[in-house]
């Protein structure tokens, strides 16, 4: 098979890499050496601080309280979404497998919300949720479920909770998708022989099809870290800029908001690219992390 000439290759790289370096290198590249100047105002050069904005986030208020207390949100919404988008996911998606062509019509309702703006889903879902005119509410009450009608945006027990589920709710039909293009690549001669071998159904499942799908909840995992931990605009919709209530719903991205444009100090640009940078660094090393475990995973099983 002749390959295609380097000049042709790079011609079709070209503008995908463009796009990626204006895009996303170029603002990441910017934010790290923001992060090592301290400035007055928006675009005022005061001068090379080496790691001082750092040392402000972990030494200074509100950082010291209101960092540690948004990082924690942001392992809880990955923690929670993990296991449910992989066990809910996974379910949906085994049994629509099972429906044959009428499943395509489930996996469109299924994948329909995440085609939807997070924003638009987190007001919509205020409104649903709402303690006074709100559906959910109406609905548990006219059942006789009173002491279930809470205000649960309001209340700082609950408001997380939903978030995480909310969350959930809108990305499903991503994993349902990729579980079931990966269910629908494994051979049924696999499952034929071991059901002809006497193999139960759940046995079936957990020794052929679930170490098959290994590669596929290593991704699902990785992207939904990267999801949660740079979250923004659900967090945003249910409790604004302070992650109301009480902070509750308070996540980095929020911070780095509110240092960037809302707090009014005089190095707020070089504070916030510091706090960009760590996620940044917290992200790439989480993700290369997780993608190191899940190449060892599959080397044990192939």
């Amino acid at each position: 098979m002749q390959r295609a000439p380097a000049t042709a290759v790079l011609l079709f790289i070209l503008p995908a890499f463009a796009l990626f370096a204006v895009v996303l290198l170029y603002p990441m590249v910017s934010a790290l050496g923001y992060s090592l100047f301290e400035w007055r105002g928006g675009t005022n050069l005061v001068g090379f601080n080496w790691f001082h904005n750092f040392v402000v986030l972990f030494t200074e208020q509100p950082f010291v309280e209101q960092m540690p207390r948004a990082f924690l949100h942001n392992l809880a919404i990955f923690a929670g979404t993990l296991v449910l988008q992989n066990s809910i996911g996974l379910f949906l998606a085994v049994q629509l497998h099972r429906l044959g062509r009428i499943r395509r019509v489930f996996q469109v309702l299924y994948t329909t919300p995440y085609l939807v703006s997070p924003l638009v889903v987190g007001y919509l879902w205020t409104l649903l949720l709402s303690p006074t005119f709100g559906p959910v509410n109406a609905g548990l009450q006219a059942a006789g479920l009173d002491s279930l009608a809470l205000s649960w945006l309001g209340d700082p027990t609950t408001a997380l909770p939903v978030l995480i589920l909310v969350s959930v709710w809108q990305w499903i039909g991503f994993p349902v998708l990729l579980y079931g293009a990966a269910l629908g690549g494994i051979p049924p001669e696999l499952n034929d022989a071991a059901s002809v071998d006497g193999a139960t159904g759940w046995r079936r499942f957990r020794r052929i099809t679930l170490p098959l799908l290994t590669p596929v909840i290593g991704t699902v995992s990785i992207l939904t870290f990267i999801g949660a931990m740079e979250t923004f605009t659900l967090p945003y919709a249910f409790g604004g800029a302070t992650g109301s209530p009480a902070g509750a719903t308070d996540v980095l991205s929020l911070l780095f908001f509110r240092v960037s444009f809302e707090s009014g100090a005089s190095n707020a640009l070089g504070v916030s690219s510091a706090l960009a940078t760590l996620l940044f660094l917290f992200i790439l090393g989480g993700a290369l992390l997780g993608r190191r475990l899940l190449r060892a995973q599959e080397e044990r099983l192939s």
